[in-house]
């Protein structure tokens, strides 16, 4: 006899078991070429980025190189201005800003800097391009692959891998060109003749173009680059993404381009897959917003087309909000955007306040505590400084050196220094002045050096005195 109060458990055995990897073994992506208005307008954010990137470390200004990163000599040349070690807070001043700015877009505009500006993104167009030189049309590249190994299957991989190669070994040496001068490191990486460092460097950076853009492509899209996995925490019901209209689109289905659909109960989505062959990333934009979407509007483009060919309005996959699909109309002007424009604006001032003001001369003062001053035969009293003097300008200097806050002190030691461009030069002098002059055991002065040439050009740093008790 069962007791009432015990409840009877079964064993329920599961329709079906499977095991989900974490990490699945990429599919090769064939993506089919098409053309249209956002496809051309990614000439006016790709092209002028890789014509820069290319072309910037071969300008020169006032006879150096307009972008040129001297980690040797610790100074930053970027277009005509020398930046230092001490001016990192300039540097980290700029990231925030760029970061800020990435977010201010992305609430407003989705994933557009994925879509049009991202180095991966651009990167990966080219080498998809050459892909289909090579290698032909979306079916002719499936057909290719599936073929046995022959001479001109060969020949067309080789020419594809070739031309890889060669734009991943220009991008690699590139980017050594920022760090070393380009026009030496090319003539030296033809002749055989450069050093270990900038060969390794430049093979790591050639093989890592070649690597990310031929091969992994999409992978690093979904996997490797965080910017995909917290636009989620960024986007809002106002922000404009590539979407699929449910709505208009469905039912899907084949038809003729005659016939009338909506009488046969069919949306506007014919159902040919074509927003899904263009992807870079492989997805079905019609099953909603996906982490791995980078909005490039490359299905926009496709269904646009086809759209168009069948006598439809465009639009059905389209950049819009999640507001205006649910029947509302998208917020361009809200708090969050209002903020982010506010503090853009803020730390841009300050940062644009902080570049054109500063001035590029830096002094340094250590004070000899071996001794803490020194008594003279005439009653007078002595210490020792020790002076970093950096010319971070362009331009040779001529600079006078000056105490002021101090009664009666003089220099004992070289006052006027002619210092080239980017030079910086440690000295050692001595202050003197009177005992009874100074009140007090410590004194604070300050020291001033000045331009004899540009009298803004001057800096000044304080120090200290000191005296018997």
């Amino acid at each position: 006899m069962s007791d009432p109060d015990l409840i009877d458990v079964q064993e329920i055995a599961p329709a079906e078991v499977a095991e989900l990897d974490l990490y699945q073994k990429r599919e090769k992506i064939y993506t089919r070429k098409i053309e249209g208005f956002y496809q051309r307008l990614r000439m006016f954010t790709g092209w002028p980025m890789l014509l820069g990137y290319y072309c910037i470390p071969w300008i020169s200004i006032n006879g150096r190189q307009a972008v040129w990163f001297d980690l040797p000599e610790r100074e930053f040349h970027i277009f005509g201005l020398t930046f230092w070690p001490q001016d990192f807070s300039l540097l980290a001043f700029l990231l925030i800003i760029a970061a800020f700015s990435l977010f201010a877009v992305t609430v407003s505009a989705g994933r557009v800097w994925c879509g049009y500006t991202c180095p991966q993104t651009v990167w990966t167009s080219i080498f998809m391009w050459i892909e289909q030189k090579a290698e032909g049309t979306r079916n002719q590249r499936i057909k290719l692959d599936k073929q046995p190994w022959s001479l001109t299957k060969a020949a067309r991989k080789l020419s594809k891998h070739g031309a890889w190669m060669f734009v991943a070994f220009m991008t690699g040496m590139t980017f050594v060109g920022y760090f070393y001068p380009v026009r030496e490191l090319s003539y030296e990486l033809a002749t055989l003749s450069t050093g270990n460092w900038q060969l390794a460097w430049t093979v790591f950076f050639t093989l890592a173009t070649y690597i990310n853009a031929g091969w992994m492509r999409e992978q690093v899209c979904t996997y490797m680059c965080p910017y995909a996995r917290f636009q989620s925490v960024m986007f809002d019901a106002d922000t404009l993404i590539v979407s699929y209209d449910a709505s208009r689109g469905d039912p899907r289905g084949s038809r003729k381009k005659s016939l009338a659909h909506r009488d046969a109960g069919l949306g506007d989505c014919i159902d040919c897959e074509l927003c899904v062959q263009v992807c870079p990333t492989g997805i079905d934009i019609r099953d909603g917003l996906q982490y791995e979407c980078i909005g490039c509007a490359l299905c926009v483009d496709a269904c646009n087309s086809v759209m168009r060919k069948m006598g439809y309005e465009p639009g059905l996959v389209r950049y819009t909000s999640e507001r205006e699909l649910e029947g509302g109309k998208t917020h361009w002007l809200r708090p969050r955007i209002i903020g982010y424009i506010v503090v853009l604006a803020l730390m841009v001032g300050v940062f644009s306040y902080n570049i054109f003001s500063r001035i590029p001369l830096e002094l340094t003062v250590i004070r000899d505590r071996n001794n803490l001053y020194v008594e003279t035969a005439d009653g007078g009293i002595e210490n020792i400084y020790r002076l970093h003097i950096v010319n971070m300008d362009t331009s040779p200097h001529e600079y006078v050196l000056s105490v002021e806050g101090l009664e009666g002190a003089t220099i004992k030691g070289q006052t006027h220094y002619a210092l080239a461009a980017s030079e910086d030069r440690e000295v050692t002098l001595r202050v003197n002045t009177q005992a009874a002059s100074l009140v007090t055991p410590s004194t604070s002065f300050t020291f001033e050096i000045a331009a004899k040439d540009m009298a803004s050009l001057r800096a000044s740093t304080e120090s200290r005195f000191m005296k018997p008790l």
